[in-house]
């Protein structure tokens, strides 16, 4: 378990291993940020981005939030989007999503939350459109699993939908646009588009 006092211990060692390898890492990254990718991913713990994809700092923008969900109501979203196509021209969206995610566990449970409710509604909106799907599904894990990849082809959806992606259309600078599942059992990471 992380402790609060090894924190700064350990930021020393990992500006040392950086500098072991580039000793001007650190002087790079401060000039400028030139990824190729979006990752819109969700904020849980057990998901870490850039290892998962053995990027280093400078090669992944990344968005996060409970369940990976693309809102277009969500400013803060839009102007990821938005930032990450039209100045820092990404090449690659990504949506992540992963299994045994808090927020579509959430979803699929008929408890009334409180702030995270009108947070995970689409979610419960896309189980009740696929309940026939589901209910067919007798394995409880392989039902959340079927779950987990709806909800992220859905927000691929929206973020192809979204007006920052449809303004980069217009513009033929839209980056393609990905769907990827962490499986927190194995580490690995499947592609679903």
């Amino acid at each position: 378990m992380l402790n609060y006092k090894d924190i700064f211990p350990n930021n020393k060692k990992w500006i040392a291993e950086k500098k072991k390898i580039n000793p001007e890492v650190f002087e790079e990254l401060s000039k400028n940020q030139d990824p190729s990718f979006l990752l819109i991913t969700c904020c849980d713990s057990r998901v870490a981005p850039l290892q998962m994809m053995g990027a280093e700092p400078g090669e992944v923008f990344i968005h996060r939030n409970i369940a990976n969900i693309v809102n277009h109501d969500d400013p803060n979203c839009m102007a990821a989007i938005e930032y990450a196509i039209q100045y820092l021209n990404v090449k690659h969206v990504v949506v992540c999503g992963h299994y045994y995610c808090g927020g579509v566990i959430a979803a699929g449970d008929s408890t009334e939350l409180d702030i995270i409710e009108p947070w995970i509604k689409p979610i419960r909106v896309m189980i009740e459109a696929n309940k026939s799907t589901l209910v067919a599904i007798k394995d409880p894990d392989e039902q959340h699993r079927t779950l987990v990849r709806k909800h992220v082809l859905e927000q691929c959806k929206h973020v192809i939908s979204s007006p920052p992606y449809q303004k980069a259309m217009k513009k033929k600078i839209a980056p393609q646009v990905h769907g990827w599942v962490l499986d927190l059992k194995s580490g690995e990471v499947v592609e679903l588009t």
